[in-house]
């Protein structure tokens, strides 16, 4: 053992003094009794000339000797040397993910981890500094750069796991910040591994820290409901096995909370099983599926949020459309005729639009005076009726030879517009709110935006002045517009969430308050300012429910599914390296030198023998006071026999 300060030993040499004061004789309380008063004279000249009296045992000395040793000891910082990662300053990243409440250790991998954290801490040295970040769905840095072990140790004993999958990114980019200034610079990161591929290049060294001991596995890793026109809705599941040995597993399947099946599946090591059951029953709304093991099983299945997996089945009205046209135009007809979830009517163009309320109104040369609050596909629109949503500020003078179509919108991906030819096309000014999506030159062929919350597509030419109707690009444009027309749902996910993921909530026409409701009960509620909100609290696997209100009336319910669905993070064997940038960091021994510092235990030793040395002292003095004699302690010697005197 070794000391930082080893000059505080000679601090030690304040025993002399204490010892002094005990062996000092000091003038006590005389009293006058008749028996010695011839003895008086004699007394005094003896203990004038006798200062000090022969030191004896004294528990209260041995106790404040036994205090000063202590302190003396702490002020002289023992300490031991210790391997350790975090020489200069180490930014410390603890796994927090779904993974880490695989059971393979006990209580589980977490907790593992941040035992592992703490012993790092507690071989800081005296001039490093260490950070702790917490690595979950939203990395953030639980303490900052610092030596000192208490804020430290406190920090990690404040953090949990969630459910979900980690975000590396962000934590690693929360890790480099710490780079600046120093010359020596480390990121220790402890988990189990399944860091995904392609993450961003860090500086200094990178040491990673295994967590885990085991890959015994089984997981639902999709889930899916899907409607078939002829035997109905469908359920979908991905079984996998992620261990290295054979297992079995029962997949049970409940139909609003009512079992619909039970299969049990034999998975081979390291493999997947696509399982798909059909003829499901339309009048449901909610599927769970969950794994369980047989009696019989022998290989362990050490993480549980990955077994249970759920899916909400909407059949979906059909979107209805209404046609206004003052001719038959047979190409929009038969193609929303053929477009799966539509329905087609026609309206009468010298006449009101119908009070019915519609998905989408389409509009093929002709314009109301007043456009419904709805979404709209114009097509040909006439230059002679104003609206406020654009002008028509001319036409174009030669015809038009194919057009291009922006790659990086959905709504017309997919389309070729190159061989298109359109004999005249209208200019169209005035409409800020749409975006050009196929264009020739300068010329918009087909503008889609969104107006008062409503989304509305014009085409500025007419059908039949065109070849588009005969071109494989028509009913692929149809297509995808008609998807984009679907009256717009709160909740846009049709397959679920991923656990931590984020929700783009909309509000429906009215609804002057949202509220989503968690599994667990748990309520967010919205005030819809605007046509958009953003819903984060999503680490719960299970369904959430979505409610539209107008005061206390119900305008709207929906529901979404969060599942895990995670292969990174149900595949818990511990990764044997990981990979951060271009580093390929393998599991290592401590290369560094700590120093573990004793004197926070001596000065505990040192308080408590304090409290004891009271507690004695406290006690003499009450027996003292009760036998009514004076006490001992430091320059006192003890009391002379004095004889009463004698009744007279």
């Amino acid at each position: 053992m070794n000391f930082l300060a080893p000059l505080a030993l000679a601090l030690g040499l304040l025993a002399i003094p204490v010892i002094l004061m005990y062996m000092l004789r000091l003038r006590r309380t005389e009293q006058v009794v008749s028996s010695t008063m011839l003895w008086e004279q004699v007394l005094r000249d003896r203990e004038a000339n006798a200062p000090w009296q022969r030191l004896r045992r004294n528990l209260l000395l041995l106790l404040q000797l036994l205090i000063l040793a202590a302190l003396v000891f702490a002020l002289a910082r023992p300490y031991s040397e210790v391997a350790t990662f975090t020489a200069g300053r180490t930014a410390l990243l603890i796994d927090a993910s779904a993974s880490m409440f695989a059971t393979d250790v006990q209580p589980n991998r977490f907790a593992a981890a941040r035992s592992r954290a703490h012993a790092l801490v507690d071989a800081l040295g005296a001039n490093d500094s260490l950070s702790v970040i917490w690595v979950g769905n939203a990395p953030a840095v639980a303490a900052p750069y610092t030596s000192d072990r208490a804020v430290l140790h406190g920090a990690l004993d404040k953090l949990n796991p969630v459910p979900a999958p980690p975000d590396w990114s962000a934590a690693l980019t929360l890790a480099a910040a710490g780079f600046a200034g120093v010359e020596k610079f480390n990121i220790v990161i402890v988990s189990d591994g399944g860091l995904p591929a392609g993450l961003p290049a860090v500086p200094g060294s990178v040491t990673y820290v295994p967590i885990g001991q085991s890959d015994a596995n089984t997981a639902i890793l999709a889930m899916a409901l899907a409607e078939d026109p002829i035997v109905g809705p469908e359920l979908y599941a991905k079984l996998a096995n992620m261990g290295g040995a054979e297992t079995q597993t029962i997949l049970s399947v409940s139909l609003d909370g009512t079992l619909y099946s039970a299969n049990t599946y034999t998975l081979p090591a390291n493999t997947t099983l696509d399982v798909t059951l059909t003829g499901l029953p339309k009048t449901f709304r909610i599927a769970q599926a969950a794994l369980s093991r047989p009696a019989a099983a022998i290989v362990p299945d050490y993480l549980a949020l990955d077994d249970t997996a759920y899916a909400v089945y909407d059949a979906g009205a059909s979107g209805r459309a209404l046609l206004v046209s003052n001719r038959t135009n047979r190409f929009l007809e038969q193609i929303f005729t053929s477009l799966p979830g539509w329905q087609i009517f026609r309206g009468d163009p010298a006449k009101p639009l119908p009070t019915d309320p519609y998905d989408l109104y389409i509009f093929d040369g002709v314009l109301p005076l007043t456009l419904p609050a709805a979404n709209l596909l114009i097509v040909n629109p006439p230059a002679n009726v104003p609206n406020l949503l654009f002008s028509i500020t001319g036409k174009t003078a030669q015809p038009i030879k194919g057009g291009q179509a922006r790659k990086d919108d959905a709504r017309v991906s997919n389309v070729r517009f190159e061989n298109v030819n359109i004999r005249e096309v209208k200019l169209v000014g005035g409409a800020a709110w749409a975006q050009p999506l196929i264009t020739a030159g300068d010329v918009p062929l087909l503008l889609a935006g969104e107006y008062n919350n409503h989304r509305v597509a014009l085409l500025p030419f007419d059908l039949y002045d065109s070849d588009l109707p005969l071109q494989i690009a028509w009913p692929i444009l149809t297509s995808d517009l008609a998807g984009w027309f679907r009256t717009p749902r709160m909740v846009e996910a049709a397959n679920g969430l991923t656990a931590g993921g984020t929700l783009l909530l909309r509000t429906v026409p009215d609804a002057d308050t949202i509220r989503v409701t968690r599994p667990d009960g748990a309520l967010t509620t919205f005030r819809p300012n605007d046509a958009r909100m953003v819903y984060t609290e999503t680490l719960g696997a299970g369904v959430y429910s979505v409610q539209a209100y107008k005061g206390a009336a119900l305008l709207a319910q929906e529901a979404f599914a969060v599942n895990l669905f995670s292969t990174l993070e149900s595949r818990i064997a511990p990764a044997p390296q990981i990979t951060v940038g271009s580093i390929a960091a393998q599991p290592a021994a401590p290369k560094e030198t700590g120093q573990r510092e004793y004197w926070p235990f001596v000065a505990v030793v040192a308080l408590a023998v304090l409290m004891l040395e009271w507690i004695v002292y406290q006690r003499r003095q009450i027996g003292v006071r009760r036998s009514g004699r004076g006490g001992t302690g430091p320059g006192k010697a003890r009391p002379l026999q004095k004889t009463p005197r004698a009744p007279v």
